[in-house]
């Protein structure tokens, strides 16, 4: 089998590949101790699998921490694994958004799956998964609640700041307005899903587009990025999973 690690900001994933479907996979926090809870998290996948460690041949790690796994055979950048993962689950796509706890990502693919282009926000919380459960503390909504409360709502208001500090304050001064919280929310998944594809502004939306990463879980965010771009969004079933997907299937490439 081959591997696949993925140790972002805020969750680890581990994807387990035979060279042609997945074996296993398996999530965590990353918590205070990633490369620990990583191999702690690999143990549990590869029993999962009946596996153990000397049946992987292969193993990439990607991520915030890829440098920091000592079991890696290779680390590659979280860019080249999600369009390896995305292609391998849509391979139409043309278009790939991941937005993670700490960062966003667009990035754009050839009809090979390549990326050619991209953009990344990782300076500012807005428009990230911390900036959705910044709004959901504020607002005293729990993040899994949060679609059940807009999906029949379709009022919005407009988050006129692209600060995640500044725009805390605005959703507070909103609430003690009187302005409905569905109202609010569904203003701060607009603006999300705006500042995202805002970072196309070169080369455009091209469909198939392919939503990714742990904020991908939130319907309403996804929806607001298909009334945005004007354009259908594929979810792949497990969205935070493509990152060590693509590890996993690089992995398999490897020359031994």
């Amino acid at each position: 089998m081959y591997c696949g690690i993925d140790i972002g900001s805020r969750s680890i994933e581990v994807v387990l590949y035979d060279g042609a479907q997945v074996v296993e996979s398996g999530a965590c926090d990353t918590g205070s101790r990633p490369t620990e809870n990583a191999s702690e998290l690999l143990n549990r996948t590869l029993a999962a699998a009946g596996a153990a460690r000397d049946d992987i041949r292969a193993t990439v790690a990607t991520g915030y921490g890829r440098n920091y796994f000592q079991g890696a055979d290779r680390t590659m950048s979280e860019i080249l694994c999600h369009a390896a993962g995305v292609s391998y689950l849509f391979p139409d796509a043309r278009t790939v958004i991941d937005i993670g706890g700490q960062d966003s990502k667009l990035i754009s693919l050839d009809q090979q799956g390549r990326p050619v282009d991209f953009s990344m926000n990782d300076r500012c919380a807005a428009g990230t998964g911390k900036f959705i459960e910044m709004t959901g503390a504020s607002l005293g909504v729990p993040l899994h609640g949060m679609y059940d409360m807009v999906k029949d709502h379709s009022e919005s208001v407009e988050i006129s700041t692209m600060c995640a500090v500044f725009a805390e304050s605005e959703i507070i001064g909103l609430v003690q307005s009187g302005t409905p919280i569905p109202t609010i929310l569904r203003g701060v998944f607009n603006s999300v899903a705006r500042r995202t594809l805002g970072m196309a502004a070169r080369g455009g939306i091209t469909p198939r587009l392919v939503f990714t990463g742990g904020v991908a879980m939130n319907a309403a965010v996804a929806e607001a990025i298909s009334r945005e771009a004007g354009s259908t969004v594929s979810v792949p079933d497990d969205p935070r999973m493509t990152g060590a997907l693509g590890a996993a299937i690089t992995a398999s490439s490897i020359p031994r």
